[in-house]
């Protein structure tokens, strides 16, 4: 456990980032999509929605139900993120697990608090998958940061060390 604590401080910065947008997206924007600030006229937007489902807003239908499931979900993977990461020998791995962490941690506070998860970031992506991207936010952006990094290593960086061996 020792080898992952220098990098806690990663998982607490994200979530102190999180929180602090979050917090000022409530108090400054109102409630739903349609209260847009438009940083740019296409293309960056802070808008204010809360999500009672997962990634892309997906649902079991029931607040009750989702607040409930998710909370445990990400319960769990708290757990595995760190047991795992205390396995890891490889510094990108830790980095990348303590981004994770942060964002899992992050957007487990809003649904034990609200019961549901303050998005607020809106870009717009060439409309060859859909018109925009679904609202997330800075805990989201650190996940999915985090499982890119760890896919890029995998694929090109560590697979070269285990051909070495």
């Amino acid at each position: 456990m020792n080898k992952f604590i220098p990098f806690w401080w990663i998982s607490v910065l994200v979530i102190f980032l999180d929180q602090v947008s979050k917090y000022i997206v409530r108090n400054i924007i109102d409630f739903g999509s349609t209260n847009i600030i438009k940083i740019t006229e296409n293309f960056f937007w802070l808008t204010h929605v809360q999500n009672t489902g997962a990634a892309f807003s997906l649902s079991f239908g029931n607040i009750i139900i989702n607040k409930i499931f998710f909370i445990i979900f990400t319960v769990v993977a708290v757990v595995l993120i760190v047991l795992v990461s205390r396995k890891s020998k490889s510094q990108v791995e830790k980095f990348a697990f303590a981004l994770i962490l942060g964002g899992a941690i992050g957007n487990l506070i809003d649904r034990i608090v609200l019961g549901s998860v303050t998005d607020f970031i809106w870009w717009d992506f060439p409309d060859f998958v859909m018109q925009r991207w679904p609202v997330f936010n800075i805990a989201d952006s650190s996940i999915v940061i985090a499982l890119t990094i760890l896919i890029v290593y995998t694929l090109f960086f560590n697979k070269k060390k285990l051909e070495e061996k």
